[in-house]
C-alpha cells in the first residue's frame, strides 16, 4: 500500500478509536452513577451495593450541567424527593418536558406536601390509575358524591386516551359502587335514583368486560335491590354461562325465586349451590332468608 495512503487511513482510525474508548468510558460512569443511586433495590452483596450514593448524584449532576437529558433530570428529582428535598425535587421535576413521568413525579412531590388536591390533579394528568383511585377511595369516605364525580371524570380521562380498556370498565363500576354507598346514606324513601345510576354503571362495566364476574354478581345484585328480578335472574344465569360451578350465581337464582314466592325453587338452587361452594356469600344470604 502507498505510504501516503496509509497515512491517510492511520488519522480517521486513530480518531475512531479515541471516540469509542471516550463513549465507554462516559457509559461506564454513567452505569456506575445509576448503579450508586439504586443501590438500594439491588440484591444484598451485589457490586451496586458498594458503590457511594454521593459518587453517583455528584456525577449526575455533573451530567444535568454539561448534557442536561430526562433520565437525569428525572432521576436526580426522584432522588432528592427520596431525601425529602422537595424544592430540589421540584426543581428537577419542572425541567423535564410535559409527560406522565414528569406528572407523576410532581403529584408525589404535592402529596408528600400534604397538597392532596394539587397532587391529584397531576396523578389524574398523568394517569396514575392506582394513585388516582387510592385518592378518590380516601374522597369517598367522607363524600361518596363527591368521589364519584371525580371518578367519572376520570374514567371520561381514560376513555379520551383509548389505551386503558380495563381501567375504563373498572371506573364504570367503581362509580357504580360510590352511586350504591351514596344510594344507603339516605333515608329509604331516597335511595332509588341513586341505585339505578349504579345498575346503569355496572351494566356499563359488564357491558365491556362481559366475562368479569364481580360486574355480573354486582349488577345482579342491585336489579335485586331495585326489585327487578327479571333483569336480575338473567344476569346471574349469565353468570352461569360464563361459569357453570358459580355457587354465587345459583343462589343468585335462589334468591330471585324466592322474592318471587317460588320456594321450592329457591331451596333447589340452594342445594346446587352449597354442593359447589357452602360458603358462597350469595348462599348464605339466600340460607338467612329460608330459615
Amino acid at each position: 500500500m502507498d505510504p501516503s495512503l496509509a497515512r491517510r487511513y492511520r488519522l480517521p482510525n486513530g480518531i475512531l478509536i479515541a471516540t469509542v474508548a471516550a463513549v465507554l468510558v462516559v457509559l461506564g460512569t454513567i452505569q456506575i452513577a445509576s448503579d450508586a443511586l439504586y443501590a438500594g433495590s439491588a440484591q444484598p452483596g451485589a457490586a451496586p451495593r458498594h458503590v457511594p450514593t454521593a459518587l453517583g448524584v455528584r456525577i449526575y449532576k455533573l451530567l444535568d450541567r454539561v448534557a442536561p437529558a430526562g433520565y437525569v433530570e428525572s432521576t436526580l428529582a426522584e432522588y432528592e424527593l427520596k431525601q425529602g428535598r422537595l424544592a430540589a425535587a421540584e426543581r428537577y421535576a419542572i425541567r423535564l418536558p410535559a409527560s406522565p413521568v414528569r406528572n407523576d413525579i410532581l403529584a408525589r412531590i404535592e402529596l408528600a406536601r400534604g397538597h392532596h388536591q394539587l397532587a391529584f390533579e397531576y396523578f389524574f394528568a398523568a394517569p396514575d390509575i392506582a394513585a388516582v383511585q387510592r385518592e378518590i377511595a380516601e374522597i369517598a369516605v367522607r363524600d361518596p358524591q363527591r368521589a364519584y364525580r371525580y371518578e367519572a371524570r376520570f374514567k371520561d380521562r381514560l376513555v379520551s386516551l383509548t389505551t386503558h380498556p380495563d381501567a375504563v370498565a373498572d371506573a364504570y363500576w367503581r362509580m357504580g359502587e360510590l352511586a350504591t354507598q351514596q344510594a344507603y346514606r339516605l333515608p329509604a324513601g331516597k335511595r332509588r335514583p341513586f341505585l339505578e345510576r349504579g345498575l346503569r354503571d355496572y351494566r356499563t362495566a359488564l357491558r365491556l368486560a362481559p366475562l368479569n364476574m364481580n360486574y355480573v354478581l354486582s349488577s345482579a345484585n342491585q336489579a335485586l335491590a331495585l326489585g327487578a328480578y327479571r333483569t336480575a335472574s338473567r344476569l346471574f344465569e349469565h353468570g352461569i354461562a360464563i361459569d357453570p360451578a358459580s355457587a354465587d350465581s345459583l343462589a343468585g337464582l335462589g334468591i330471585v325465586a324466592l322474592r318471587e314466592g317460588r320456594r321450592a325453587t329457591a331451596l333447589a338452587y340452594a342445594a346446587r349451590a352449597r354442593a359447589v361452594n357452602p360458603q358462597a356469600s350469595e348462599l348464605l344470604g339466600l340460607e338467612r332468608m329460608l330459615r
